[in-house]
């Protein structure tokens, strides 16, 4: 399940991507299926040893062209051990709700992005996920868990501030906000509740079989109560010094 749309964000073979807060991977899959030359990080080794585990699955199948490359590796958003503009694009998924400096995650990633280099921010999306606050305290509070609750604005306007120009936005999985409502309601650890458990198997259903009803219902749901709120930006070129 993909939140990056990748017909807004296109990607070209060879281009050099990292995954920013990989975690399970799915866009880190995705680019390297494109044929990029990708990097996975996250701070969780539990997860990046996964990832690892797929990626060579994925180069015994064939799943990947030639010349794409895949890499996993344990690593802080705030430091990130590369040079300065090593990366053509930029993916943080679902990550920027969890980390207290989200300014500082930003410089980070505009420092290894290359000039007119792309990048893709995804975050819950304030609605859906007031209402999930509002049903659950253990929904957020917990370890590693939701810190700040994003209004567009405000992403937008950090994304600016960090010298980005966003190109494009839009809502993603709404769908699966009543699933998370439902978990907040019930409990977020009872996974037995009937309806949750219900809901859940749809979501399954959808995911494998991708009908049309479903893709055209969450369509236009998702300007309403889409789950993810996705940004697109690049990278300015510095203007050239005079001679």
């Amino acid at each position: 399940m993909l939140t990056v749309d990748f017909s807004r964000f296109p990607l070209a073979p060879g281009d050099r991507v990292l995954d920013l807060g990989c975690g399970a991977g799915r866009h880190a899959f995705e680019c390297y299926r494109r044929g990029a030359r990708v990097v996975a990080l996250d701070r969780n080794a539990e997860e990046i040893r996964e990832v690892a585990t797929w990626f060579a699955a994925m180069k015994e199948a064939g799943e990947a062209p030639e010349g794409a490359s895949a890499t996993a590796m344990e690593g802080d958003a705030l430091n990130l051990p590369f040079p300065d503009e090593s990366f053509d694009v930029v993916i943080i998924s679902e990550v920027m709700e969890h980390i207290p400096d989200d300014k500082g995650v930003l410089a980070e990633m505009v420092r290894v992005l290359r000039p007119g280099g792309r990048i893709a921010v995804t975050v819950p999306r304030y609605g859906p996920e007031k209402i999930c606050w509002a049903l659950s305290d253990a929904y957020h509070e917990v370890e590693g868990g939701h810190i700040r609750i994003y209004k567009a604005d405000e992403l937008l306007g950090r994304i600016r501030e960090a010298g980005l120009r966003p190109y494009g936005s839009h809502h993603a999985h709404a769908l699966h906000s009543p699933y998370w409502w439902l978990k907040c309601a019930f409990g977020v650890d009872n996974d037995k509740a009937l309806p949750v458990r219900a809901y859940h198997k749809l979501l399954v259903w959808d995911i494998m079989k991708k009908p049309l009803l479903t893709r055209v219902a969450e369509q236009a749901l998702n300007p309403l109560v889409g789950k993810s709120f996705v940004v697109y930006a690049t990278k300015p070129h510095l203007p050239k010094a005079d001679a």
